[in-house]
Order: C-alpha cells, then sequence, then structure tokens
C-alpha cells in the first residue's frame, strides 16, 4: 500500500513539474528524451544482437542434438 501511495506521489510531482507553470520543465525533459534516444537505441540493438547469436547457437544445438537422436535410433 505504501508503494501505490508513493507511486502516485512521485507521477503527480513528476506531472506538476512539466506542466506550464511555476517549474515548467517541459522543454528540459524534451531535451533529455531527445539527448538519450540514441543512447537506448544503442542498447537495445546491442541487447537484440546478443539475443540473436544465442538463438542462432541454440539452433544449432538443436541441430547437432537432432542429428545425434538419428543416429542413434540407426544403430538400434
Amino acid at each position: 500500500m505504501v508503494a501505490l501511495i508513493v507511486g502516485i506521489v512521485f507521477i503527480a510531482a513528476a506531472i506538476f513539474a512539466v506542466v506550464p507553470g511555476p517549474l515548467a520543465w517541459w522543454g528540459d525533459v524534451l531535451s533529455f528524451i531527445r539527448g538519450s534516444l540514441p543512447v537506448i537505441a544503442a542498447f537495445v540493438g546491442l541487447i537484440a544482437i546478443f539475443i540473436g547469436i544465442a538463438d542462432i547457437k541454440d539452433r544449432i544445438e538443436a541441430k547437432k542434438e537432432e542429428a545425434e537422436e538419428v543416429q542413434a535410433e540407426k544403430k538400434e
């Protein structure tokens, strides 16, 4: 329950900070988002590459195991 209240308070504070008025941080928030997008895109790209490599390795391993099963069946 406390986490829910804290979350609501933080969201309200964030909304208060970006709406036009006393703080009016919307321009700063927009600049931060624009600046962080290339970095986030690079991290997501790296993660996708690592997942792709792991998937390829898994497929190769599955083919090897399948070939071993076929050879074991032929021996029987």
